[in-house]
C-alpha cells in the first residue's frame, strides 16, 4: 500500500511539474528528463509532436527515447562548460529535447528563446556538428541578452572593407559549416552569411575545438581581432568562460 501511495504522489507531483513549466515556456507535449544539477538546467523531452511560435511556424517531433539516453550525456558534458550564475545572466533555464525541428520550414538545430529562458535542441542533427550547434544557439542567447558588448556594426567593421554580409541569414546560400582550410577571416562559409552568426561560429569553435583553430588564429589578424572582440566581451559578462 505505501509503495502504490508513494508511486501516485510521484506520478502527481511530475504531473504538477510538467504543467507548471507548461505555463512557464508554452510548449506543449513536454515531461520532465531531468531537473537537478549543478548550474539548475532544467532537461525537458518532448513526449509528442509540437507547434509553437507564429502562425505555428516552429515545429518538432517527440523524440525516441532510446536516441535521448544516447545523445543526453553529450549534451549534458557541454552544458556543464556554464556555472548556473553565467545561466542566469543570458536566461538560459530550460532545455526542451525534440527531433527533426524546424522553423519556417528550415531545417535547424536549435532554437534559443531568451524571453522564456528555453533552448530548442533536435538530438537528430548532423553528429559532426552537434557540439558546436550547441554552443552555437548558446551565444545567440548570450548576445540576445548583452547586445550592447556584441555590437555589429562594431564586429563588422574587423573585416576587410570590401566584405559584405548578406541581408539575413536565411537569405544567404552561405550554410556550409566546415571548418575552411584557408580562412581570410572567417572560420567557416557559415561565418559569411551575418555577423551574429559569424560571432556564433567563432565562439562554437572557441568552446569545443579551441587547439584546432590556434594555428588559424595567431596566422590570420581579421580572425584573430574578431577572437580578442568576442573574448573581451564576454569577460565583462563572466571572466571563466573562455
Amino acid at each position: 500500500m505505501k509503495i502504490l501511495f508513494l508511486f501516485i504522489l510521484i506520478f502527481h507531483i511530475l504531473h504538477v511539474n510538467a504543467d507548471e513549466i507548461y505555463n512557464l515556456i508554452k510548449i506543449p507535449n513536454l515531461e520532465i528528463y531531468k531537473l537537478k544539477n549543478d548550474n539548475n538546467i532544467r532537461y525537458l523531452n518532448a513526449k509528442g509532436n509540437f507547434k509553437i511560435g507564429t502562425n505555428n511556424n516552429i515545429t518538432c517531433d517527440k523524440t525516441n527515447i532510446k536516441n535521448l539516453n544516447t545523445k543526453f550525456p553529450l549534451v549534458e558534458k557541454n552544458l556543464n562548460k556554464y556555472n548556473s550564475n553565467f545561466l542566469k545572466k543570458i536566461k538560459l533555464k530550460y532545455i526542451v529535447f525534440c527531433e527533426n525541428l524546424f522553423i519556417s520550414e528550415i531545417n535547424t538545430g536549435g532554437i534559443p528563446d531568451n524571453k522564456n529562458r528555453t533552448l530548442i535542441l533536435d538530438i537528430n542533427f548532423n553528429q559532426k556538428y552537434f557540439e558546436r550547434m550547441i554552443h552555437h544557439e548558446i551565444f545567440h542567447m548570450i548576445q540576445n541578452t548583452h547586445i550592447k558588448y556584441f555590437d555589429e556594426d562594431k564586429f563588422s567593421s574587423l573585416n576587410q572593407t570590401s566584405f559584405y554580409y548578406a541581408e539575413c541569414s536565411t537569405c544567404s546560400d552561405r550554410l556550409n559549416l566546415d571548418l575552411y582550410e584557408k580562412t581570410d577571416g572567417f572560420l567557416t562559409e557559415y561565418s559569411k552569411s551575418i555577423p551574429s552568426e559569424d560571432m556564433a561560429e567563432i565562439f562554437s569553435f572557441l568552446m569545443t575545438d579551441k587547439e584546432t583553430i590556434k594555428d588559424k588564429i595567431n596566422s590570420d589578424k581579421i580572425l584573430n581581432n574578431k577572437v580578442n572582440f568576442i573574448k573581451l566581451n564576454l569577460a565583462k559578462i563572466d571572466k571563466n568562460i573562455l
